[in-house]
């Protein structure tokens, strides 16, 4: 026996004939006898207080019960059964047939007639239904809401009846040794399974519309198809004669005692009652009456909170949980109370054998503070916390007076906890708190609980935000978070519960994924949003040599100057000989980086500051660190300028070479000074050497020449000062090319440089530039201007030492431009044939406000030279080569007179077969263009030779009366519509008044 779940009490003793069936009704017992009377029982108590057979009470009393009166000739034969229908107050009883009674005065209302004969049947409360076998036939009746019953349906079957229940809208049936179920839309028997060997069929109704059907010794439960319900078998001592159920127990009348088992799975047995030569076992509204020969019993169940006492006392936490279930909703505070007690002694009892897991599922049933848990787990470190108090050992809630077991004889208080749940052996508790199995439960537990005490730091903190912004104040969990009026917006630390709780449960649930070796786990943890104490987890993470969880310890909590400062170190030890294998693979460079990304849009200068050491070794990846995080390039550029000049032009570079736009004018200056600078420091030690070559070009010459040329947002003009003057012509005359000074930049390129290639060149990238901004015939003149200076290479020379003299020595920042050439005169009518000859080139270039051609001065200069070389097989050279993008009028102008014709030809033969190309498409286009004039005067020619008859049918289309005759008429354009010309003006008129009366209405 586990406890006892039932009283025993002595109703009836000495009844003067055989019972046959017994029932109860309300407080009354109705004793049917094998002489046929029925014999109507009231408590011995009631007597004394005058109470009747109408007494309202309910339920059956614990105590003796008396005759109050006999109804004699109650049946003809022996009484098989009788049934109480409560909501309708009527006993129906079977006997000899079945017969309605009326209650409480038990009259004989109605007879079913055809029911001579049944041996069982069975009532569907619900639906006023009444089933039963007689021989081979099973009836349906319908209660007609009075006195009487209808037939409803009835139908054949293979033998006699020996047990029977509604199963929801079918019908079980126990036949021979099988159980079938009959469907009472269309009368078809499905089989079910065979009831045994040993015992007749025993069909009995559960509360939720299941059956349990006997076969011998065990009780199959199947729902109301037939269908077998998994796990549900009740194995009884014996085969049951008689089944009945009473939540949460079945009852079962066996041959030397009564067995009470659970309902719930495993249905392992409560209690057992010894009690022979039971005859019946009837269930009441509140008791189980069991009727011997001649005495009756009545089993009265124990209070259920006795009950609970009992089975946790004993340690039957499962048991006592389901009975908890069961308590009244009224009482739902003092159910948890008793829950969470059980609880919590079921935890520790699980705990302390072993079953860690289980164990935790029952401190999260019970609700327990997450620090009476922690406070199993010694070795776990967790904050202290002024809001949340010590954890105290549990003390269980006394139980309330009226679940008092009366006469059970066992007391109501439930024990406190045995010593050994809190207080055993310290050395074999220390060995399996700290296991890898409890760890693991542990973690289990916390991770259960983290989302609601996370969600509720969360909220808090929203709160607290909120507050901070509007000014008000709230209350939070329970927490009095008040601010104390302050100038200005002054932080004051505000108390918090729940995020004390959050603390408390994280640094737990830290310490535990590290203790089972979970680290990676650990470190995705701290990624995500968590509440760990810094102080505590960095010395556990410190001691256990876990850097990359510490690193993300930092993060997590902003520490990022604390986090960097470890990378750095690492990474710097990484680099060690002596360095573990393990180390040198997790710590890279470039995870400072990674780490570095986020912070770039809210703190730089730590950026900036972290940045400098992996720059070296990392370049690309630091560059585009600082492209990808928006920090200012001017920032960047001046702090390496003061940290770290030397990477100051890698800088440069490397952003240059990812983003040839992203650097502004101002770095592109800085860095063409960088080259500069570096430029001059070689001149000036091969120069002192006097190994200077004005072709040497190192390394960073050839940067500086590269940058020169690819860089538009430098200054120029200031570079150009810091140049020397007798070295580095090709910078010069790059500058100069970017002032605007062509002419000098070109005399650098032929008179000093002698490369009449990077002349060309350069005038090619002036004209192409030109033709990029739809002003190519501003620049068609640089070719022109090349040609003076290899015609009057004396001259020019000494224009281009005046020049750079001046441009040197002027402290102002506008020099005006040089020109392209000088104004000319036209002379005589050879010049007249020339400019014909380069017409077709005026369509492309002009001089742009000057002559190029020779003027008068120009002949003077050129006599003054005398015997000055002119440089004739490059100019031939470059009319050649450009003869389309130089006006050839004035080239000619330029050339000397006695050149040659025959070494023009590679100049004027395509530059003429151009201009003949182009007359004669033009004169295709003028041809084409008369043509079409033509057409369009031949189409408005026969557009007018439209002709209209008029005959003496002719009518006006407006009035529509008179033919037109001889009037004078008009012609719609169609030139189909005709009407009389006063007819026509009239309808003008109209249409005009019209449109005024519109106006003036508007």
């Amino acid at each position: 026996m586990v406890h006892t779940a039932y009283d025993t009490f002595q109703l009836l003793n000495n009844s003067p004939s055989k019972i046959d069936a017994i029932e109860s009704y309300r407080s009354n017992l109705l004793v049917a006898c094998s002489d046929g009377s029925l014999h109507v029982y009231i408590p011995e108590s009631s007597v004394s207080d005058q109470s009747d057979f109408h007494s309202e009470t309910l339920g059956l009393h614990q105590g003796p019960y008396v005759l109050e009166r006999t109804l004699n000739g109650f049946s003809r034969r022996q009484m098989l059964a009788m049934e109480v229908l409560v909501s309708r107050e009527l006993l129906l009883s079977l006997s000899e047939s079945i017969a309605l009674h009326g209650l409480p005065n038990l009259e004989t209302l109605s007879v079913i007639t055809k029911a001579k004969g049944a041996n069982v049947y069975s009532w569907d409360d619900k639906r006023g239904l009444l089933c039963f076998g007689r021989h081979k036939r099973v009836c349906i009746y319908k209660h007609n809401g009075g006195s009487g019953f209808v037939e409803v349906k009835e139908f054949g079957v293979p033998d006699t009846v020996k047990s029977i229940s509604w199963c929801g809208e079918n019908i079980c049936l126990g036949i021979r040794r099988d159980y079938k179920i009959l469907n009472t839309t269309n009368g078809v028997l499905s089989e079910v399974f065979s009831s045994g060997r040993i015992a007749a069929p025993l069909v009995v109704a559960l509360p939720p519309g299941e059956l349990l059907l006997g076969k011998d010794n065990i009780g199959v439960l199947v729902n109301q198809n037939g269908k077998l319900i998994q796990e549900g078998r009740i194995c009884w001592s014996e085969a049951p004669a008689v089944v009945i159920i009473q939540k949460p127990y079945a009852i079962g009348l066996l041959g030397r005692h009564v067995e009470i088992r659970s309902l719930r799975v495993p249905y392992s047995l409560i209690q057992t009652v010894v009690v022979r030569n039971v005859r019946h076992l009837v269930r009441s509204n509140n008791t189980v009456i069991v009727a011997l020969d001649n005495s009756v019993f009545g089993f009265f169940p124990v209070p259920l909170g006795a009950q609970i006492v009992q089975l946790t006392a004993s340690g039957n936490f499962e048991e006592a949980l389901a009975l908890c279930k069961l308590l009244p909703p009224e009482d739902s505070s003092l159910r948890s109370s008793k829950e969470q007690s059980i609880h919590i002694r079921y935890a520790h009892f699980l705990f302390e054998n072993g079953s860690y897991e289980e164990a935790m599922e029952h401190f999260v049933a019970s609700q327990v503070e997450i620090t009476y848990v922690l406070a199993l787990y010694p070795s776990i470190i967790v904050p202290k916390s002024s809001c949340i108090p010590e954890p105290q050992k549990f003390v269980d809630v006394a139980d309330a007076p009226y679940l008092s077991r009366g006469s059970s004889g066992l007391s109501d208080d439930l024990d406190s906890p045995p010593s050994d749940v809190f207080e055993s052996d310290e050395m074999d508790i220390e060995s399996k708190k700290m296991s890898h199995n409890t760890l693991m439960a542990l973690i289990k537990y916390l991770q259960k609980k983290r989302y609601s005490v996370i969600e509720k730091a969360t909220t808090e903190g929203t709160e607290e935000v909120v507050s901070d912004a509007v000014g008000d104040n709230f209350i939070s969990y329970g927490t009095d978070r008040s601010k104390k009026p302050t100038k200005g917006r002054i932080h004051i630390p505000i108390t918090s519960i729940a995020r004390d709780m959050a603390a408390i449960l994280d640094t737990a649930l830290l310490q535990a994924l590290f203790l089972t070796g979970q680290s990676s786990a650990a470190t995705d943890f701290l990624k995500a949003l968590n509440y760990c104490d810094v102080k505590i987890c960095d010395a556990f993470l410190q001691e256990r040599s876990q850097y990359a969880c510490q690193i993300e310890l930092y993060r997590c909590n902003s520490m990022h100057h604390e986090a960097l400062k470890l990378l750095h170190q690492l990474v710097e030890e990484s680099k060690s000989e002596q360095t573990p294998v393990e180390l040198l693979k997790k710590f890279k460079p470039d995870m400072i980086i990674e780490y570095l990304k986020p912070l770039c849009a809210t703190d730089p200068m730590l950026v900036l500051e972290f940045s400098l050491p992996v720059l070296e070794s990392c370049p690309m990846q630091t560059i585009e660190l600082f492209l990808s995080g928006n920090i200012p390039a001017d920032l960047v550029n001046s702090y390496l300028k003061q940290h770290a000049p030397d990477m100051q032009a890698t800088y440069l570079e490397l952003m240059l070479a990812m983003n040839e736009n992203s650097i502004p004018g101002n770095l592109q200056n800085e860095m063409v000074q960088i080259y500069l600078s570096e430029v001059l420091d070689f001149h000036a030690e091969h120069n002192s050497q006097q190994k200077w070559d004005e072709k040497t070009c190192p390394p960073p010459r050839k940067k500086l020449l590269s940058a020169l040329e690819s860089m538009s947002g430098y200054n120029p003009e200031v570079l150009l000062k810091r140049l020397p003057p007798d070295a580095l012509y090709e910078e010069r005359a790059i500058l100069l090319g970017k002032m605007n000074k062509h002419e000098l930049a070109l005399s650098i390129y032929v008179h000093k440089l002698h490369v009449p290639e990077l002349a060309l060149s350069y005038c090619d990238r002036v004209y192409d530039s030109g033709l990029h901004q739809h002003s190519a015939k501003s620049y068609g003149n640089i070719y022109q201007t090349l040609l003076q200076i290899y015609l009057n290479p004396t001259k020019t020379t000494k224009k281009f030492e005046k020049k750079i003299t001046n441009l040197v020595s002027s402290q102002s920042p506008g020099i005006p431009k040089v020109g392209l050439g000088t104004t000319a005169k036209v002379k005589g009518a050879r010049s007249k044939k020339i400019a014909e000859i380069g017409g077709a080139e005026d369509t492309r270039f002009s001089l742009s406000g000057t002559d190029s051609g020779r003027s008068d001065g120009d002949t003077e200069d050129a006599a003054e030279e005398g015997g000055s070389t002119i440089m004739l097989d490059q100019v031939l050279d470059l009319l050649s080569r450009r003869w389309d993008r130089i006006h050839g009028a004035q080239a000619l102008k330029l050339l000397p007179r006695d050149t040659k014709l025959q070494n023009l030809l590679p100049f004027l033969g395509p530059l003429l077969r151009k201009s003949s190309e182009a007359y004669r498409n033009f004169s295709v286009i003028k041809s084409l263009r008369e043509s079409e004039n033509l057409q369009v005067k031949d189409e408005l020619y026969n557009q007018r030779k439209a002709v209209l008859k008029i005959t003496s049918d002719s009518m006006c289309s407006l009035c529509n009366k008179k033919k037109i005759g001889t009037s004078v008429f008009a012609v719609y354009p169609n030139g189909k519509t005709i009407v009389h010309f006063v007819c026509f003006r009239d309808s003008q008129n109209m249409k005009a008044v019209g449109r005024g009366s519109q106006l003036r209405k508007i």
